[in-house]
């Protein structure tokens, strides 16, 4: 009787290899910023993030992200506003996102099983702007002045396309994830550069690298998460 129940517990644990995975991540990862707003020249800029990622599916995530970091643009001589910032911000937000896994077949097609990891994401987000530099007169027009405030905070939408690429670990569970997407931020205010000038509102975009590590609740998918 032991003997056959042993067996049976072994046959099911190699049924569920590959089909298993975390329901929760940690992350951290850096960014490119640039920011298309009221100054007339981008800058690049970088900042890093940490992550938590619930997973309802091993492709349908939660993300709750953190990040801080520097943005710059303008150039206070070169342009005749004279605008020009520095904004030391913190930003938070949370995503939902889905990867083609879940509603394409990847268990026929070398290419499919390539773009199972394509992702797009959508959420809400929330960003604190600290103007630690600014010029807001213009060197060339006389009493030309823009506008706007050193210290905001201001609701965004973050909109991101990417690619996470899975390491899986000796039982084919996907423990170690890199994460590569490029993230539009569209802001519902003025002041992300601390110029409050025209009608459009500023964009923010980067380009993320980030590294994932399951931590734990394992449990099961539908179908196997590699191919054979």
């Amino acid at each position: 009787m032991l003997t056959a129940l042993s067996a049976l517990a072994t046959l099911s644990a190699k049924a569920q290899l590959g089909f298993n995975y975390s329901q929760h991540d940690l992350g951290l990862g850096v960014s490119t910023n640039q920011v298309f707003g009221d100054a007339e020249k981008t800058t690049t800029t970088l900042s890093g993030n940490l992550s938590y990622t619930y997973n309802a599916t091993p492709f349908v995530n939660y993300i709750v992200e953190l990040q801080g970091g520097t943005l710059k643009g303008g150039d206070s001589v070169e342009y005749r506003s004279g605008r020009q910032f520095k904004n030391n911000f913190i930003a938070g937000s949370l995503r939902a996102q889905l990867q083609a896994g879940e509603f394409i077949d990847y268990s026929r097609s070398t290419l499919m099983d390539i773009l199972k990891n394509v992702y797009g994401s959508v959420g809400v987000g929330l960003v604190s702007n600290r103007i630690k530099e600014v010029s807001r007169n213009s060197n060339t027009i006389p009493g030309y002045y823009t506008p706007g405030k050193d210290k905001s905070t201001e609701l965004f939408v973050p909109v991101k396309l990417g690619y996470e690429y899975k390491i899986f670990n000796s039982y084919n569970e996907p423990s170690v994830k890199i994460d590569l997407g490029y993230q539009v931020n569209i802001m519902a205010g003025e002041n992300l550069d601390g110029f409050d000038a025209g009608e459009r509102k500023d964009i923010w975009t980067q380009l993320t690298l980030a590294v994932k590590f399951s931590v734990g609740g394992v449990t099961s998918h539908r179908k196997p998460l590699m191919r054979d």
